[in-house]
Formats: structure tokens, C-alpha cells, sequence
């Protein structure tokens, strides 16, 4: 039985601890790994060379810093395969959804080898006689990121790459649920050049998450996944005085005007609710339905029918959910949506997979005639289900969406410019797809989820993330020479 190895101080060590954490093959239940909660103990150590190796981390010219993430990103590229693969085993996710999660990591990992160009400070000369100020944006210090399941390349990529690109050193905990494709990410990045102690990896749950907020040490804390955790960590660190910026929970809507390319707009739509088995935080779980456009229900329910569900290495559309726990959670809440008075239009429980008997596999599921008084509206499923509303005009549908706490993204199908316009304006939510279901934003920009979906100021990757793992330090220098420096006594503010 595999046992899932930490890294501390560059080097891949074994737990000391007592107590292992089963890693299974969503599709059969199988145990194919055993992953520590890492003691504290080791935690300590971890953040130690974290510590010692920022002494010189940060000093290291941004050019060496760079160099390594360009080797990097090529060796991510050799491997995307086996990544893929090791990810769908203990994720479930398909191959090809597989493989998407690591590029997108990976466009982010690119990103951070062009950090010359996005750590440049301001420079004004002159400022007063002879006075000169200019900023600079440097290193926090010891850093840490703690990820989710459902994206378990990707997410771990969104952060340790440019926290440690921009000068600091980081200590990572990836999800207890599917930490392989992370380690062997984390592998690769050694392989890369990143020095010793600048990269750390530590395991567990609850308390390995609590030690991380607590720990002196560590400057700033990432988040992503689900509200109740994220609002625990922000809390936590933030009481710890740390910089923290936690990604979490939401309910995506799509509006759907009569004039939309229809099979263009039904195919995305069905991509959105439905992929990865709706376990993604930027799933379109809700459609609106404008008008005449009510009348595509059938065709939205025609798309759901035909897509195919099995473990993810087959490589159809949909696979397993990533535990029986969360099986059971999506059925409950699908259960309530019959009992709350929801038209249960297709029902994807109960299903069996030839060969896979034990997969957590909940087929797309739609639900017709929702309110937003019903707990499958309010709470995010985080499985395969649709659920459809009704508005009579777009302001009605703007208010709606305006209503719902939530603000990680939203999207529009149209092909009318002002109404994509007046909606773009109009909307209090951070992401907008115009014709595109699912706006998370390549690296040049930043994910920019709102409201009740984010705690904190700045959002992972791109520009703001540069802001997140750097504080600005202003320098204002004057140099006298011999004649400039017979003056007098100066007891004002004045320069």
C-alpha cells in the first residue's frame, strides 16, 4: 500500500504520525493510497525551513526565480498524461476534464516565469529639490495554500507558483481526498530547481489546517473550497494577524434571452451543469429562462439524457461524485427538492454503472419550476443538478440574480450586444461569461469571485495575487553633495 510521502525541507519523508487517512478510487471504493495527518511536530519543521530558506529565497535575482518556473512548465507539458491519469484514479474526474485541470494549472505556472514583468515597483524622480521616491513590491515571507478536492492540479498551481516566484517560501496542504497528482506536481517543481525549504507539503485535515492559521510564522494564508472551511480559515488567520484570501462556496446562474444561438447555448449549458459532475465551484447550477426562451426545457432536458456516465478512465462525460458522503449530501438535497414542490424533470439517482457498482455516481439530475425560497436554490449541491427558473424580462432576471447572495460568476446567452451590455453593468457579481458558461479568467487577469463566494480583498493568480504575496515598501532618498549640505534646521513637514 502506498503511503503518501511529505516534503519538508526538500526532501520526500515519511509521517511519523499514528493516524492515516484512506485514499479510494471513487469508482470502486477501492483504498489505492494512505495519506498522513501530518503531526505537529513535522508541521513545525516544515514551517522552519520554510523560514530559514526565505533568508535567501528572497534574495535570489528574479531572473533565477523565473528560469525555474520556464523548466517547469516544459516538464508539466512532458507529463501531462500521467498527471491526468493519476488524477482521474483518485479524483474520478475524466480523463479529459483530467487534463484540462492540469493545463489550466499550468497557464499558470506560465504566468509566473514572466514575474520580471509583474513585480516591477514606481519611480518618480525629483519629487522635491533633490528628492527622489520610488516602491517597491517584496516578499512576505512564509506563505501557505490549502486546496480542495475537485481541482486538485489546478487549484495547488493557482498558488504555490507565484507566492514563490514573487520571493516568498511556502508551506502547502493539499485536499486528505486526492493529494497524489499534487505531490507528483510537487515532485516535478523539485525537479524544476525549486531550492530546498522553499517549498514544503504537509497533510491532514481540521488540525493541520488549524496549525497553518495559527502558526506565527506564516504570513498569508490561500483558501479555496467550501464556505463553512473558508469562513473558519479567514477567521482564524486573520485572528493570527495574517494576510488570508479564502475562495468559496456559490450558485452560478445563467441567463438564457429567446434570441441565444440555441444549440450553441444548450451544449455549453449542459457542459457547465453537468461536467466534472457539477463539483466545481464555477458551475452553472441554475439557468433562467427569459420569455420564450422557457420553452427549451425539453431540449435542456434532451442534452442531459445523452450524456453518458461511467468511472472517470473511461473517459465519457460524467464520473463518479468523490465520496460516498458527498453521494449521500446530493441525494438528500435532490430529495428535498420533490418535497419542497420542485418539478423533478430527470432524476439521476440510483443509477448503476456496469462493472463499477460501488461508484458515488449520481447522473444529471433537473429540476423545473424552482423558487428561491427552496433549499436546493439556497444551498450549493456541489453534484449534477440543474435546477430551472423563470423570468418575464432580463430586469427581472438581473433582479434575481442580484438577490442571491453568492458572486463567484454568472453568464448571459444573447446575441444581442445591449442586452449582454446592460447585464455586464448591471449584475453585482464578480465573473461574467457573455455567451461563455463558465468565465474563470487566464492568468494575465485575476479570478475575481465576489460577495459571499470570497473573503478578502485580492483573488488567487494574475495581477492581484502578485499584491497578495508582496507588501509595498516606498523609499524616499536624498543625496547631498558638499555644497547642498551646509543648511539649516528644518522643523517642518515640508521636504
Amino acid at each position: 500500500m502506498q503511503h503518501v510521502k511529505q516534503l519538508i525541507n526538500g526532501q520526500f519523508v515519511d509521517s511519523n504520525t499514528s493516524e492515516w487517512i484512506d485514499i479510494t478510487d471513487p469508482a470502486t471504493q477501492e483504498v489505492i493510497a494512505k495519506v498522513p495527518q501530518t503531526t505537529d511536530d513535522e508541521i513545525n519543521q516544515a514551517v522552519a525551513a520554510a523560514q530559514k530558506a526565505f533568508q535567501t529565497w528572497r534574495k535570489t535575482p528574479i531572473t533565477t526565480r523565473a528560469r525555474i518556473f520556464l523548466r517547469y512548465q516544459a516538464l508539466i507539458r512532458e507529463h501531462m498524461d500521467e498527471l491526468a491519469e493519476i488524477l482521474t484514479a483518485e479524483q474520478g474526474k475524466t480523463i479529459a476534464d483530467a487534463r484540462g485541470d492540469v493545463f489550466r494549472g499550468l497557464e499558470v505556472v506560465e504566468h509566473a516565469a514572466g514575474i520580471a514583468n509583474l513585480q516591477i515597483g514606481d519611480y518618480v524622480e525629483n519629487v522635491a529639490s533633490g528628492v527622489d521616491t520610488y516602491s517597491v513590491w517584496q516578499p512576505l515571507g512564509v506563505c501557505a495554500g490549502i486546496t480542495p478536492f475537485n481541482f486538485p492540479a489546478m487549484i495547488p498551481l493557482w498558488m504555490f507558483p507565484m507566492a514563490i516566484a514573487t520571493g516568498n517560501t511556502f508551506v502547502l496542504k493539499p485536499s486528505e481526498q486526492d493529494p497524489m497528482v499534487t505531490m507528483r506536481l510537487i515532485e516535478l517543481a523539485v525537479e524544476a530547481g525549486v531550492p530546498e525549504g522553499v517549498l514544503n507539503v504537509v497533510h491532514g485535515g481540521k488540525a493541520t489546517v488549524d496549525a497553518i492559521c495559527d502558526h506565527p510564522d506564516i504570513k498569508a494564508v490561500s483558501f479555496v473550497g467550501s464556505t463553512h472551511v473558508g469562513k473558519h480559515v479567514y477567521e482564524r488567520a486573520s485572528q493570527s494577524g495574517k494576510r488570508a484570501q479564502c475562495m468559496m462556496g456559490a450558485k452560478n446562474h445563467g441567463v438564457i434571452l429567446p434570441d441565444a444561438n440555441k444549440e450553441q447555448t444548450l451544449n455549453q449549458l449542459a457542459g457547465a451543469a453537468f461536467g466534472a459532475a457539477g463539483q466545481r465551484c464555477m458551475a452553472l447550477s441554475v439557468v433562467v429562462l427569459v420569455g420564450a426562451a422557457g420553452e427549451w426545457v425539453d431540449d435542456i432536458k434532451a442534452k442531459a439524457e445523452g450524456l453518458v456516465v461511467s468511472a472517470g478512465k473511461d473517459d465519457k462525460d460524467l464520473g463518479p461524485l468523490i465520496s460516498p458522503a458527498a453521494k449521500a449530501r446530493v441525494e438528500h438535497l435532490i430529495g428535498t427538492g420533490v418535497e419542497e414542490g420542485a418539478s423533478l424533470l430527470l432524476d439521476g439517482r440510483g443509477i448503476k454503472v456496469d462493472g463499477y457498482e460501488k461508484g458515488n455516481f449520481v447522473g444529471p439530475t433537473i429540476f423545473d419550476n424552482v423558487t428561491s425560497d427552496m433549499q436546493i436554490y439556497k444551498e450549493e449541491i456541489f453534484g449534477p443538478v440543474l435546477c430551472i427558473m423563470r423570468a418575464a424580462d432580463l430586469d427581472e432576471a438581473i433582479e434575481l440574480l442580484n438577490a442571491n447572495p453568492n458572486g463567484n460568476g454568472t453568464a448571459i446567452f444573447t446575441q444581442s450586444g445591449a442586452a449582454a451590455h446592460k447585464f455586464q453593468q448591471d449584475i453585482m457579481v464578480g465573473q461574467i461569461g457573455i455567451n461563455l458558461p463558465i468565465p474563470v479568467p487566464l492568468p494575465m487577469f485575476s479570478f475575481s469571485g465576489s460577495r459571499a463566494s470570497k473573503l478578502g480583498d485580492l483573488g488567487p493568480y494574475g495581477k492581484q495575487a502578485v499584491q497578495f504575496y508582496t507588501h509595498t515598501k516606498t523609499v524616499t532618498a536624498r543625496w547631498f553633495d558638499d555644497e547642498a549640505s551646509r543648511g539649516k534646521v528644518n522643523t517642518t513637514i515640508s521636504m
